[in-house]
C-alpha cells in the first residue's frame, strides 16, 4: 500500500513536470497559442524560464529517488557459511553481482567469518552447535556408527527458525543456498514458504532433488521414491531413512512454489529427472565471477609471491580438501606418473602446485609445493597466475568455482567430461576434456597444453568465455528475471 501511495506521488509529480516543461520548450504549443503575451512580455519569459527548468529538473530528480527508495528489489540470500566451500564463495559473488547491478542484496550465514556489513549473521547461541552435532549425531547413528559417509548424507532435521529476524521481514525475495548441516531444516523451509515471500533456491549439488545424498554417483532412485540408498550400511531398504527424507521433501515441494535454480546445464537435466520436481519450476543460471579480482597479472611477478619457482612449468591443482576422492587426486597422480614415464625431462622443467587443506599428503614423482589452505584471496589470484595449466579431475562436480577463477586469470583447465566441466571447458579451445577416469587421456590433456597448443590463444579464449558467460552484469541480470517471476507467481497466482 505504501508502495502504491509513492508510485500515485510520483506520478503527480511527474504530471508538474509535463506541464513546466510544457512551457519551456522553445517549440511547444503552448508557447504559440500565447505566442502575443510572449512578445509582449519576452522580458518576463526569459526571467522564468530557466525557473522552470531547474525546477522541472528538481522533481525530475527528487521523483528518481523516490521511485528508486520504493522500488529496489530487496534479496535475502541464505546460506550456511560465509566463506567455506564452494557454495558459500558462490552465494557471496552472487551477492557482489546483484548489489552491483541495482539490487540490495544481503546474506545470512550462521559461520560468519568477516567484518562484511552485507553479511549477517544468525544470533548467536548454543542452540546453533546444538543443531550442527544434533544433526551430525542422527547421520552417525543411521550410519551405524560408521564415520565414512558422514559428510555425504544430510537430513536437514535440525535449524534454526529465520522468519523473525528483521532482515527476514524486510526482504522481497528469500534466495536459498546451500543451507545444510544445521543451518536450516525442512521444518524451516516449510515456515519460509508459509510466511508468502516468493522463495528462490539455487542448487550447488542434487541434494534438493534427492532424498539425503548431495551427488547421486550414478543412482538412479531418486527418479522415483529413494529407497534402498547405496550410502546406507547394507544399501539401506525400502522404507530407510532417504525414502523417509525424500517423501518429507515431497509434500514441502508439493504445497509451497519454489523457483529453483542450477548452476550447471548438468545438473539442471539431473534435476529433472528427479521425483521430487514434476511440475518444479527449474532454470539454468552460472555462478558469476568478479573479474576485477580474478584477472591476468605478470606471472613472473606472480611466482615471486606465490613463493613458486621462476623457471619451471608450473601445474596447478586446487580443492578445499584435496584428498575428497571426488576432485579425482587418484587420476592426477596416475596422469603424472603417465607423463613422468613418457617425458622424462619433465622432472627437470614442470613442478606441480597443489592448493588446498591435507595437501602435504599428496606424494608425486614431480617436484611438488604443497601451499596449504589459502583464504587470502589477492594470493589466490597471485597462485593461479603462476600456473601453466589448471588439472581437475573431479569425478562428479557441478559448475567448479576453481575452473572459472583459472580461466578469468588466462590459465587453461584440463579435466574429465563429466558434470558442468564440459560446459565450461571448450575442448582444444580454452583448455582439454579428456575422456571420463581416463588418465592416458588426461596426460595428454596436460602436455598439449603445456607443449603443443598456443599458449597466447588459450588464454585470450579463457577470457573471452569469462566475459561472456560468467560477467557478473550477466548473472545478475538473470537472476533479477527470476526473482521477478517468482514474484509474479506469488502475488498474482500464474
Amino acid at each position: 500500500m505504501i508502495r502504491f501511495f509513492k508510485v500515485k506521488h510520483i506520478a503527480c509529480h511527474s504530471s508538474l513536470r509535463v506541464v513546466v516543461c510544457f512551457f519551456y520548450a522553445p517549440f511547444s504549443p503552448f508557447r504559440f497559442l500565447f505566442s502575443d503575451f510572449l512578445e509582449k512580455n519576452m522580458p518576463f519569459y526569459f526571467v522564468l524560464s530557466p525557473i522552470c527548468a531547474i525546477f522541472a529538473v528538481s522533481i525530475n530528480i527528487r521523483s528518481f529517488l523516490r521511485y528508486q527508495k520504493y522500488t529496489q528489489m530487496r534479496v535475502l540470500i541464505v546460506n550456511t557459511s560465509e566463506k567455506t566451500g564452494g557454495a558459500a564463495v558462490a552465494a557471496n559473488r552472487l551477492m557482489d553481482a546483484l548489489n552491483n547491478n541495482g539490487v540490495k542484496a544481503k546474506m545470512l550465514v550462521r559461520d560468519k567469518e568477516t567484518e562484511d556489513i552485507t553479511v549477517v549473521s544468525l544470533p548467536r547461541s548454543l542452540r546453533l552447535q546444538w543443531n550442527f552435532l544434533w544433526e551430525r549425531w542422527c547421520v552417525f547413528w543411521h550410519l551405524h556408527f560408521s564415520r565414512q559417509r558422514l559428510w555425504e548424507v544430510d537430513m536437514a532435521t535440525s535449524g534454526t527458525d529465520i522468519t523473525r529476524l528483521r532482515e527476514f521481514q524486510e526482504a522481497d525475495v528469500i534466495h536459498l543456498s546451500w543451507i545444510n548441516q544445521g543451518m536450516l531444516s525442512l521444518k524451516n523451509i516449510r515456515k519460509i514458504i508459509r510466511s508468502g515471500k516468493p522463495v528462490v533456491w539455487t542448487m550447488h549439488d542434487l541434494w534438493p532433488a534427492t532424498g539425503i545424498c548431495h551427488y547421486a554417483r550414478g543412482c538412479n532412485r531418486y527418479a522415483s521414491a529413494c529407497g534402498n540408498c547405496p550410502l546406507l550400511p547394507n544399501k539401506g531398504s525400502k522404507n530407510d531413512l532417504s525414502a523417509k527424507i525424500f517423501r518429507r521433501k515431497k509434500e514441502l515441494y508439493h504445497r509451497g512454489a519454489i523457483s529453483f535454480v542450477t548452476c550447471s546445464r548438468w545438473l539442471e537435466r539431473q534435476a529433472k529427472g528427479s521425483g521430487l520436481f514434476v511440475g518444479q519450476r527449474i532454470t539454468n543460471i552460472p555462478n558469476p565471477i568478479d573479474t576485477h579480482v580474478f584477472c591476468p597479472q605478470n606471472q613472473a611477478e606472480a611466482r615471486l609471491r606465490a613463493g613458486l619457482p621462476a623457471d619451471k612449468h608450473i601445474i596447478l591443482f586446487v580443492s578445499q580438501r584435496v584428498t575428497d576422492g571426488r576432485k579425482g587426486m587418484r587420476y592426477f597422480i596416475e596422469a603424472i606418473d603417465r607423463l613422468v614415464a613418457r617425458y622424462p625431462e619433465m622432472k627437470e622443467n614442470t613442478a606441480i602446485a597443489i592448493l588446498g587443506g591435507h595437501s602435504e599428503e599428496v606424494n608425486l614423482t614431480l617436484p611438488s609445493y604443497s601451499l596449504g589452505y589459502v583464504s587470502d584471496e589477492k594470493q589466490i589470484v597471485a597462485i593461479y597466475n603462476s600456473a601453466d595449466a589448471f588439472v581437475l579431475p573431479s569425478l562428479e562436480d557441478n559448475l567448479p568455482n576453481t575452473i572459472m577463477e583459472s580461466m578469468a586469470c588466462g590459465v587453461p583447465g584440463i579435466g574429465f567430461r563429466v558434470g558442468g566441466i564440459p560446459e565450461m571447458i571448450d575442448h582444444q579451445q580454452n583448455g582439454y576434456v579428456a575422456n571420463y577416469r581416463d588418465t592416458e587421456d588426461l596426460a595428454s590433456g596436460i602436455h598439449w597444453v603445456l607443449e603443443e597448443a598456443d599458449r597466447a590463444a588459450l588464454k585470450q579464449a579463457c577470457l573471452q568465455k569469462v566475459a561472456q558467460s560468467y560477467s557478473q552484469h550477466a548473472v545478475a541480470l538473470k537472476y533479477i528475471e527470476v526473482y521477478n517471476e517468482a514474484m509474479a507467481y506469488k502475488n498474482y497466482k500464474l
